[in-house]
């Protein structure tokens, strides 16, 4: 009982006070403003590494030409083959933003992904969504909708059961799997550090803190170090999941099934 009235309300790791607009529809808070600035760093890494090109690259350049080739080589080439080189601008778009908005769990005094408030990964999602199935149709024409969630070599009875769970599987199930599974991994992330950084706060900081707490505080401390290397790993990781999957789904839009 002490220790819940010395420790922080949980709301406080989601709840942002409202910078313009507060508790309207329109409020700029401090989750867009961190999507704000992570969609200037994305456009400013590309059109400074895109409009300074040198022979042998350097600075900006290298990192937005080794960034876009290795969003070409493992994401693009791997999901789509070939064709997917011309895809690789969404994908490089899409990877980069991720990463960027979900990078700010591990920035001091910030310590805050935006992807843990579940607007930003189901807006994600739902440009996910609307891609896959536009290229389906614009790939296959009108028949894509249907030959989709009608797989070849079903037996004719059995369909009406196939075609039911193709159709959730496949138009519903797959852009909330995508929101949730990065919202879901970024959140865990942030309440961990959060975790540490408050155990750390009362053991060695907190005026109610004591010489056996002080001996005990490094063991928080070292966990927090250790959970926030892995946070950057956590973050490109996710983009990467959620990218190559919108990749996989886009391929497979594109291609009927034989």
């Amino acid at each position: 009982m002490v220790l819940a009235e010395l420790l922080p309300n949980i709301n406080e790791l989601f709840e942002w006070k409202g910078l313009v607009g507060p508790h309207t529809w329109y409020e700029f808070n401090k989750v867009s403003l961190m999507a704000f600035v992570s969609t200037i760093i994305c456009i400013a890494l590309f059109w400074i590494g895109g409009t300074r090109r040198r022979l042998v690259p350097s600075g900006v350049q290298n990192v937005a030409e080794a960034g876009y080739l290795a969003v070409e080589d493992n994401i693009a080439l791997a999901a789509m083959g070939e064709e997917g080189r011309k895809w690789t601008p969404f994908f490089a778009t899409m990877f980069f933003w991720i990463f960027f908005i979900n990078i700010w769990s591990v920035v001091p005094f910030v310590q805050f992904p935006a992807t843990s408030r579940f607007a930003i990964p189901l807006f994600l999602a739902l440009v996910s969504w609307l891609t896959f199935i536009i290229a389906g149709f614009v790939y296959q024409g009108p028949k894509y909708f249907f030959s989709n969630i009608n797989p070849p070599g079903v037996p004719g009875p059995m369909k009406i059961i196939v075609i039911p769970i193709e159709f959730f599987s496949k138009y519903l199930v797959r852009p909330f799997s995508l929101a949730v599974r990065l919202f879901a991994n970024m959140t865990a992330g942030h309440v961990l550090l959060a975790i540490f950084a408050i155990m750390t706060n009362e053991l060695a900081i907190s005026r109610n803190s004591g010489t056996f707490q002080l001996i005990f505080a490094p063991l928080p401390f070292l966990g927090l170090i250790a959970f926030t290397a892995f946070e950057l790993l956590v973050a490109v990781l996710q983009a990467f999941i959620f990218t190559i999957l919108t990749a996989v789904y886009i391929n497979e839009s594109a291609h009927a099934e034989h």
